[in-house]
Order: C-alpha cells, then sequence, then structure tokens
C-alpha cells in the first residue's frame, strides 16, 4: 500500500495564493515579518510588487488590508492565529469587521500542533474570538485539497473571512477531481448509525482513524466534516443528531467557545442531544513535538475514539 499523502495546510494557503495570483491581479497578500512561515513567501516570489511585509506590526497590517480593501483590491493578511486573532483583535473586529470590509485573514500555526514553539504561541482560542465578530465567516479546512479551495472560495466571497491553518503536515484525504468546496455546507464523510462525530480542521483525519477504531469495537459512527464553523451548516447537524441521537464534536482549539459551543447552540435550539465536546480542556498547551501533544491531549485517532467508548 502507497504511503498516505501529507501536507500542511499553511503550505496549501500560499499554493492557494499563488493561484489566485495568476487568475487575478486584485490579489495583494500582506506579511508580518513571516513569510517563509505562512509560506506567503512563495506568493512573494512569483509577484513581488503584489506583496507587502508589514514588519513585525500585525494591528498597522490589519489596517493596512483594510485600506487597500476599499481601493478594490482583495488583500489577504497573513500571520499566525496567535497574532492575528489574539495581538490584533481590536483593529481586526473594528477596522474589518464593524465596516464589514473584503479583508481575508490567513491565520497559520494554530492550535497545540505549532509543537515546540510551546504555550504562548499555540492558540487555541482564536475561533472562539472570530466566531463572536459579526458578520466574520470563519473556516477550519481539514487537508489540502480543502485548504486550497477554501482560499479560492474567500477569494470570491465579499466580506470577511477567517481562515485557519496548521504547521504541522495532515493526509490528504480529499479526491481533488470531485471535492466540492461551499462556505457554510458540512460534509458527511462516513455514515453511521451509533454516533455522529463532528470534526473540523486537523482533527477531520484523525477522526476517520477513530472510526476504524470504533468499528473494531462494534460502533458505527457516522462522520462529518465541519470546514465553516461560521456560518454552520446548521441543517446537517439536526439531520445528523436526529439519525443517531448522540453528538461528539472534535477540535484542535479549546472546548469554550470553537466548534463544540456552536454545534450546542444549535442542538439546543433546534434538536436537543446528548453532546460530549472533545478538544483542549480549558488549559494551555506546552513545548513538544506536534505529535505527541496531540496524544498527550487525546486530540489524535486513539485518544478520539478512547472518549467516544467512555462517554457512549
Amino acid at each position: 500500500m502507497s504511503e498516505v499523502k501529507k501536507i500542511a495546510t499553511r503550505a496549501s494557503y500560499g499554493a492557494a495564493l499563488v493561484e489566485i495570483g495568476k487568475q487575478s491581479d486584485k490579489l495583494i497578500v500582506l506579511d508580518a515579518d513571516l513569510a517563509a512561515a505562512t509560506q506567503t513567501g512563495v506568493f512573494k516570489k512569483e509577484f513581488p510588487d503584489r506583496h507587502i511585509d508589514c514588519g513585525i506590526a500585525e494591528a498597522n497590517m490589519t489596517g493596512i488590508a483594510a485600506g487597500m480593501s476599499t481601493c478594490g483590491f482583495v488583500p489577504f493578511m497573513s500571520t499566525f492565529a496567535m497574532f492575528a486573532a489574539g495581538r490584533s483583535f481590536e483593529q481586526v473586529r473594528n477596522s474589518i469587521g464593524y465596516p464589514h470590509l473584503n479583508v481575508k485573514i490567513g491565520a497559520t500555526h494554530a492550535g497545540i500542533s505549532v509543537g515546540e514553539d510551546g504555550a504562548t504561541h499555540q492558540c487555541n482560542e482564536d475561533i472562539a474570538l472570530m466566531r463572536a465578530i459579526p458578520g466574520m465567516v470563519v473556516i477550519n479546512p481539514a487537508d489540502d485539497v480543502e485548504a486550497r479551495a477554501a482560499v479560492h472560495a474567500a477569494f470570491e466571497y465579499e466580506g470577511p473571512c477567517y481562515l485557519r491553518f496548521g504547521r504541522l503536515a495532515v493526509p490528504v484525504f480529499n479526491d481533488e477531481n470531485t471535492y466540492k468546496f461551499e462556505i457554510g455546507k458540512g460534509i458527511e464523510l462516513k455514515d453511521g448509525k451509533d454516533c455522529t462525530i463532528i470534526a473540523t480542521g486537523l482533527c477531520v483525519s484523525e477522526s476517520l482513524k477513530a472510526y476504524d477504531l470504533l468499528k473494531a469495537k462494534g460502533i458505527d459512527a457516522q462522520i462529518i466534516n465541519i470546514h465553516t464553523i461560521k456560518p454552520i451548516d446548521e441543517d446537517l447537524i439536526v439531520k445528523a443528531a436526529t439519525k443517531t441521537g448522540r453528538v461528539f464534536t472534535v477540535e484542535e482549539h479549546s472546548v469554550i467557545g470553537g466548534l463544540g459551543d456552536a454545534v450546542a447552540s444549535v442542538l439546543s435550539e433546534k434538536c436537543p442531544t446528548k453532546l460530549t465536546k472533545i478538544g483542549v480542556n480549558d488549559v494551555f498547551g506546552e513545548s513538544g513535538p506536534a505529535v505527541d501533544l496531540l496524544h498527550k491531549y487525546k486530540l489524535d485517532a486513539e485518544g478520539i475514539a478512547e472518549q467516544v467508548l467512555a462517554n457512549l
């Protein structure tokens, strides 16, 4: 059996920007002295006149992106999630969200899989922060195919978008020839009758592996990929909960304010169902190899399967 290809979604982000740059001269990419890490360096090499290094000044970069959007450009501002959502929250809220400007935020290095950079750089709160901003679209793609499609969709969308990308290389499980990305629409990856696992980002591929582990234990789990956390696919969530009667959410993010809370809001209003949130449990991360951290925080396949079995 051939080895599964793995690509970090931050690399997918850079590749997609180059693809769009060849199609439209409206695309402008801004970075905060992190072009090599965020992978916007590939765009800079191809289109040096349309790449702006704003230096280590993320709040200022946010204002520049906002201003450029009023001149007919489609700016993608890029930095680590900790700096895009955390350090620049006020500017994103007031300069992009409040006037509902057509700015895209490419936030890389999200979650504990940032690894050795440690708790200060492992942003597990960005989804919560960004989904609270009125009118902000929040997207968290699961693999290379989905990430590139998401960047294209965000470019075409008129309005502010927050796109979350990871540092760790993850399995490519979507087929580029058949995959279709639509903002606000989730995807059923596996049918099942005993429970529903709703995952996002890196945790989607781990949930697919957990599906096999659960199958071996006699549990038939439905697997759903929610790549757009806001607006969320309410119809798919309600349909799944109605079918299985038991829901788990899985995210490389705090269980407070992220995918789990978004799903809980839908279910509490439209289809009261027992829900277990699997994620980072109100703690900070720590320094260490990404794979080891995912295992310790029970966000790998084994940890997900263990928590589903313990709570079913």
